[in-house]
């Protein structure tokens, strides 16, 4: 018998959530996680920068305009909104950008949230047994990965998972006071207990997460139950799903124009309005009239006598990371720092910038596209380290493009902040 993993006996590149789902459990079996060892304590320098909403609006300019062309049917009443952007440098070095609301649990979410992730990544990475299973995979199973997913690649997609798990913790801190839990950690907790998590992954669609993230707002809230569980409320359940009905129509809509009326093929459809446009994706373009899409990721399986999903045990491991961090995690204030670089080693620098929200390849596409519309030549762009390269050929082109990263919902920095010295609190 072989010890491949097998999709099924077609190579061709193909669509097929069920079996991407099947594939996804098999490589996480008996676990997708090396053990935690926990760190030290550690101190983190943060900037915070109080959001401007609009004249008469609860909404910045970015969060407004994100709402009125993408969230439809969604009020902005049902919308609410961080106090405050931060950015701080991570224990590898990397900048990030979060947000927090000051009457919350503020930002020690984000700080602790982007620890658990570089935490679990690196759990993934030095899980043998999970490479040896992904090295298992036969064509078939990789061309339903690559037909079906945006991140093609087994370890990038479990990567992703875990930050959209670190996304949905630090995006629910914005309504932690509709919650009982006065800890971050008993927050943690709370959610995983009555299945946020696992409702974010069936509930929203992937644009609405990753894009609300980026701009501070969510669109939903909370209501306290007896026992001390929390629940959506019935006006956030009918709100999300005719957001992802509208958004699932509308990627049939494209589809259908595309194949038909500009004749192109699927693939080059997807790729076109995809990359450009940011209306389409293979997940809801090439779903079935009438079907509802499914998590990979959240689809339970059998296994040995018990019911288990990729989601739970991603979840289950972050949350008990997140607490540990929380824990152990300092924030502290600190105030904007003035650069008064100039001369050809500044000239050379601002053709380099940093988007500490950029987190998957879709934002790599994005990011780029945005510039390349400006006729501004990009040189390079790396997820790893969030790092790109541009040639702005003037200030004023380099500011254009800052403001129109912005209005996308990305936060881009000038300059990359000094790596984090890892210290004892005492």
């Amino acid at each position: 018998m072989s010890t491949e993993i097998s999709a099924s006996t077609d190579t061709a590149t193909q669509y097929d959530r069920r079996a991407t789902a099947r594939i996804l459990a098999e490589l996480a079996r008996p676990g997708l996680f090396a053990a935690h060892r926990p760190a030290g304590a550690v101190r983190f320098e943060y900037i915070a920068t109080e959001l401007r909403p609009e004249p008469g609006s609860h909404l910045t300019f970015s969060q407004r305009l994100y709402l009125e062309r993408f969230m439809r049917p969604c009020p902005a009443d049902a919308v609410t909104s961080a106090t405050h952007r931060m950015t701080w440098t991570d224990s590898a070095g990397i900048p990030n950008t979060g947000f927090y609301r000051a009457d919350g649990p503020g930002p020690l979410v984000p700080i602790a949230t982007r620890e658990a992730v570089l935490a679990l990544w690196r759990s993934i990475d030095d899980n043998t047994g999970l490479a040896e299973r992904i090295a298992r995979l036969d064509a078939a199973a990789l061309a339903v990965l690559a037909g079906t997913t945006t991140d093609h690649e087994p370890i990038d997609i479990f990567r992703v998972g875990v930050e959209s798990a670190g996304r949905a913790l630090a995006q629910h801190a914005l309504i932690a006071r509709q919650t009982p839990y006065r800890t971050p950690g008993e927050f943690a907790r709370g959610l995983r207990d009555s299945g946020i998590f696992t409702a974010v992954a069936t509930r929203w669609f992937w644009e609405l997460q990753a894009s609300t993230y980026r701009r501070g707002m969510i669109p939903v809230s909370l209501r306290a139950e007896p026992g001390g569980s929390v629940r959506y409320t019935a006006e956030s359940i009918a709100m999300l799903r005719a957001m992802k009905d509208a958004t699932i129509a509308d990627a049939h809509r494209v589809m259908d124009r595309a194949t038909t009326e500009e004749g192109l093929t699927v693939p080059a459809a997807i790729a076109r309005y995809h990359d450009d446009l940011d209306l389409i994706s293979r997940q809801y373009a090439l779903l079935p009239r009438g079907e509802q899409p499914s998590c990979p990721a959240a689809v339970v399986h059998r296994d040995r006598g018990a019911n288990s999903s990729v989601l739970t045990e991603v979840v289950h491991r972050f949350v008990e990371v997140f607490t540990d961090f929380a824990r152990r995690c300092e924030p502290v204030a600190v105030p904007v720092r003035e650069d008064h670089g100039t001369g050809p080693a500044a000239e050379e620098e601002d053709r380099i910038f940093y988007v500490p929200d950029m987190t998957c390849k879709h934002c790599v596409r994005t990011i780029g596209g945005v510039l390349e519309s400006m006729d501004i030549r990009v040189v390079d762009i790396d997820l790893d380290s969030k790092r790109v390269v541009a040639e702005f050929r003037s200030p004023r082109n380099r500011a254009r493009a800052f403001e129109a990263l912005r209005d996308g919902g990305y936060n881009p920095v000038g300059e990359r902040p000094e790596p984090l010295r890892p210290g004892s609190l005492g």
